[in-house]
This record gives C-alpha cells, sequence and structure tokens, in this order.
C-alpha cells in the first residue's frame, strides 16, 4: 500500500501515513501471541518507513490503541473506547506531526512502561506461583 501511495503523496508536496497498531505491539497477553508478533513486526516497518519516507515529505505515524468496540473485540468484556473518538485522536496527532499517537491510558501507560523492562511489564513472571500456573497453561 505504502509503495503505491508514497509517490503520489511526494508528487503532492508530501503528507502523512497512518499505521494502526495496537498497544499489543509493545506488550502481550496470553492467547494473542500472533497478533502480538504481527503487531510489533508492523510497528517495526513503520518505524523503517518512518526513515525512509522522510526526506520525501511523507511522516509515517502509528496509532496506538488499547481494545476499541469493533466486531473483533466484541465478545471482550474490557472497556472500549469509540471509534469515533480514536479517529479524531488519530486526526489530531496527524495535525500535530506526531510520530506515535496514543489514543489511550493504556497505550500511554504501556510505553512508559517499556523503560521499566520485563519487571514492570510482566512482573508475575517474578512470583513463583505465576510462573508456574503460566508454565502449566501453556502460556510460557
Amino acid at each position: 500500500m505504502v509503495r503505491a501511495f508514497a509517490p503520489i503523496i511526494e508528487r503532492n508536496s508530501g503528507g502523512s501515513i497512518l499505521n494502526i497498531l495496537s498497544v499489543l505491539s509493545w506488550f502481550s497477553i496470553g492467547g494473542a501471541g500472533a497478533y502480538t508478533a504481527a503487531k510489533s513486526a508492523e510497528w517495526g516497518l513503520t518505524n523503517v518507513l518512518r526513515l525512509n519516507l522522510a526526506a520525501r515529505n511523507i511522516r509515517v505515524a502509528g496509532l496506538h490503541v488499547g481494545y476499541m468496540d469493533t466486531d473483533m473485540t466484541a465478545k471482550i468484556s474490557a472497556p472500549k473506547a469509540n471509534p469515533a473518538d480514536i479517529a479524531k485522536i488519530a486526526i489530531d496527532g496527524i495535525e500535530a506531526d506526531s510520530y506515535e499517537i496514543l489514543a489511550d491510558d493504556l497505550s500511554r501507560k504501556v510505553q512508559k512502561d517499556l523503560a521499566g523492562g520485563v519487571a514492570v511489564l510482566y512482573p508475575e513472571l517474578f512470583q513463583d506461583t505465576t510462573k508456574k500456573e503460566l508454565h502449566q497453561n501453556g502460556d510460557l
């Protein structure tokens, strides 16, 4: 998609590309291994595109969001963001020339926690009983 649109954006004096990522680009939960891997790879691609397209006056932003009220999350009982609110946050981020747009409190918290490493992101790994439970459940 980017290969197709980048020349058009460049011919029109530059612009922005927004990649829709997830808080799971940075953090994983049990049962979401494949999704986390895909979103982490997409975040890596977003970073490469930023570097490769900057000289062509194309800004590449990544939108990180937790649960959003969509068909995909319909069966999840956690609090979810309204897609219209996320769209406004995304547009505001693009207008502010942001590289990372953090759409919700969860995304802001996880980004902050990245600096704390594994101990902060996954404190359950440092509790003996939880390690055993995770291993028994096949999550480790």
